[in-house]
């Protein structure tokens, strides 16, 4: 088995959870809503932007915070109502993405 990289596993993670909310929550099927379809384009734009790249702790640890205030309370929503339930519908991504939230740094990209 090889490790993704890190930026794609927190792309894919933010994906799944938003998704899940979405379905959950708007009764989304194949398709989001127009409000979960623009916070992920945000979240993948964020991600691709990150200074940390690669070396990147969780957003919620970072010390930077790149979302905009409305848009970071909505994904923190999200998180609340969906990461507890990620250990059961998703147990790998979801202790990784533990995991990767012990990082206590960020480490810069050289």
């Amino acid at each position: 088995m090889t490790d993704k990289p890190r930026m794609e596993r927190e792309a894919k993670t933010v994906e799944v959870m938003i998704r899940r909310y979405c379905v959950n929550n708007h009764g989304a099927g194949k398709e989001l809503c127009p409000d979960c379809s623009a916070l992920l384009a945000y979240a993948r734009k964020r991600l691709q932007q990150c200074p940390f790249q690669e070396g990147k702790t969780t957003c919620g640890n970072c010390k930077v915070h790149c979302y905009k205030p409305a848009m970071r309370e909505k994904i923190r929503h999200i998180m609340r109502q969906v990461g507890p339930r990620m250990l059961f519908t998703n147990p790998i991504m979801g202790i990784r993405h533990i995991f990767d939230g012990l990082r206590k740094n960020p480490l810069t990209k050289d």
